[in-house]
């Protein structure tokens, strides 16, 4: 008992000093730029000037990608090149297999999170009020799928996934040697068990991940009460 309180002890000294240790180097950084007031106001300034850089490359950067919403088929587009390459240059350089693994691995979960409803039906214990059923009466509003991950989140997330990937083939560090067809044989395997548990799941809470247009139905008054007259 008195050991385990004495290892305590030291451990939080030792903390201790290392912490006074750091202030005592900061306090002795800072007294010795007081006496260069002109080099530490143009270092604030500089700075303040980054910061208010980030910030209008930040908004400029921002608009570029909104004025990219409308055009779904154009992003898809570019997003399927970017892959491509990707894969070229992983097959040309016979390596990085790793990170190959590891872009389709979060590919995939990008893709089930597009395909899963944002409120789960498994976990949600109100969904008569909150679900994202499909109508059953002609006067009831339609209810389109709302996604757990929006199509614009999902471009965006394969988009940058897929340039760090392909950035990170141009370092050594991440090409670790391994046996890829194991890696190939794993994500399939890995890929057709999810998918289905996924269709497993829309099957047994009866949606469908895709919705196209608003739907009109008719009631079965305006169905069966229909006269055809003669010619």
């Amino acid at each position: 008992m008195d050991e385990e309180f004495t290892s305590g002890g030291n451990k939080k000294s030792a903390i201790s000093q290392l912490w006074t240790r750091l202030s005592q180097i900061y306090q002795s950084v800072l007294d010795k730029w007081t006496p260069h007031s002109r080099a530490r106001w143009a270092g604030t300034l500089v700075l303040l000037f980054l910061f208010g850089l980030r910030i209008v490359l930040q908004q400029w950067y921002q608009g570029v990608v909104d004025r990219t919403v409308p055009w779904q088929k154009t992003r898809w587009f570019a997003a399927v090149i970017l892959v491509l390459v990707f894969l070229a240059r992983v097959l040309y350089a016979q390596g990085w297999y790793i990170v190959t693994y590891a872009l389709g691995i979060y590919h995939l979960n990008l893709f089930i999170a597009f395909l899963t409803p944002k409120i789960d039906p498994a976990m949600d214990f109100d969904a008569e009020d909150n679900g994202p059923e499909l109508p059953t009466r002609a006067n009831e509003e339609f209810r389109p799928f709302i996604r757990r991950l929006p199509e614009f989140k999902f471009w965006y997330s394969v988009t940058k996934s897929t340039i760090i990937g392909i950035i990170c083939t141009f370092f050594e560090c991440f090409n670790i040697p391994v046996f890829w067809p194991i890696l190939v044989m794993y994500f399939i395997t890995l890929f057709c068990i999810t998918m289905k548990r996924q269709i497993r799941h829309m099957i047994k809470y009866r949606y469908l991940p895709f919705t196209h247009g608003k739907p009109k139905y008719q009631g079965h008054e305006e169905t069966t009460g229909k006269v055809v007259s003669p010619k």
